[in-house]
């Protein structure tokens, strides 16, 4: 067990909310980082806001950027977001570089911080394909951070931890009825329905339903259409 802190990368979704309660588990005090990107809708920052509160996060930084500046994405430009279900390709649900984005602020508070673990719930089983959720990725990042830092070069390495790098959803929805958590907190959802409830047909909708169902667990969420 430690107290030291850790940042722990807070989007709104369940993923985020199981890793971060894992960096907690191990002990850890929580620096959690949001980002307001100008993303498709808010819901998501309201539930990482519940869901750093639960937590206990010490601070909640919730930065601002204009990923919209740059489109790319069904997240960040006029685009439909899918709904036809999981394929092989990577979805225009991808945003450009995300999770470098996102490690790298992460990377910036970590050594000012003085904190040395940054936790982030990619996983690379049950997801959509983005190229920044797989294991590679996360192991170059990590020796990105030991060489572009002071910290690094000065042999005080950063941990880029992903607990969940190897988990199916099911495990993952498991895992946050074994740590306690309201995983009602969370969201999922890329294209909210009328009514502020998830819409049940994008990819993350399909992935977090399968996800409980796969598990035997209720699942707390409320779907517009059920895939």
């Amino acid at each position: 067990m430690t107290d030291s802190v850790a940042i722990v990368l807070v989007s709104g979704g369940l993923d985020s909310m199981i890793s971060a309660a894992l960096a907690r588990e191990a002990g850890h005090r929580l620096f959690a980082l949001s980002f307001d990107y100008n993303q498709r809708h808010q819901v998501e920052l309201a539930a990482a806001r519940r869901i750093a509160a639960t937590l206990g996060a010490e601070r909640h930084v919730v930065m601002p950027m204009d990923l919209r500046a740059f489109g790319g994405s069904a997240l960040t430009a006029d685009i439909d977001v899918p709904k036809d279900g999981v394929g092989d390709d990577i979805p225009v649900t991808y945003v450009p570089a995300r999770n470098t984005i996102f490690l790298s602020l992460a990377l910036g508070w970590a050594e000012a911080s003085g904190a040395r673990d940054i936790y982030i719930g990619v996983n690379a089983l049950d997801y959509s394909g983005y190229p920044d959720c797989r294991p590679e990725f996360i192991e170059g990042f990590e020796k990105l951070a030991e060489l572009a830092t002071k910290a690094g070069v000065e042999g005080e390495p950063f941990h880029i931890r992903a607990p969940l790098q190897h988990m199916t959803k099911a495990d993952i929805v498991r895992e946050g009825t074994r740590l306690g958590l309201d995983m009602g907190l969370s969201w999922s959802c890329y294209d909210p329905a009328p009514g502020g409830v998830h819409c049940g047909l994008c990819d993350s909708c399909r992935l977090r339903s399968k996800g409980f169902e796969e598990a035997g667990i209720a699942d707390p969420t409320k779907y517009a259409t059920r895939a």
